[in-house]
């Protein structure tokens, strides 16, 4: 299969989009005061584990869409040498 190259500059674009969005949410759910994330005792708590499965999840998908985008992007250029 052959992406287009706008559609191959948006899958990298998207991927990395997601890992910038992502990272800032892990770090402000680390950091999270509001008692959602962290019990009194300090212990994580189920909101905690469903996020940061939801996030590494995206992780993953975003660097799966990403390469895809990286390798339709090089491929168009090696075509047009």
């Amino acid at each position: 299969m052959k992406l287009s190259r706008p559609v191959s500059w948006f899958l990298l674009v998207f991927g990395g989009w997601s890992w910038v969005i992502w990272v800032t949410f892990v770090k402000n759910l680390w950091k999270d005061g509001s008692g959602l994330a962290f019990d009194d005792a300090g212990d994580p708590t189920a909101y905690f584990w469903v996020h940061l499965l939801l996030a590494i999840t995206s992780f993953l998908l975003g660097t799966a869409v990403g390469v895809i985008g990286f390798r339709g992007v090089r491929a168009l250029r090696r075509e047009g040498r």
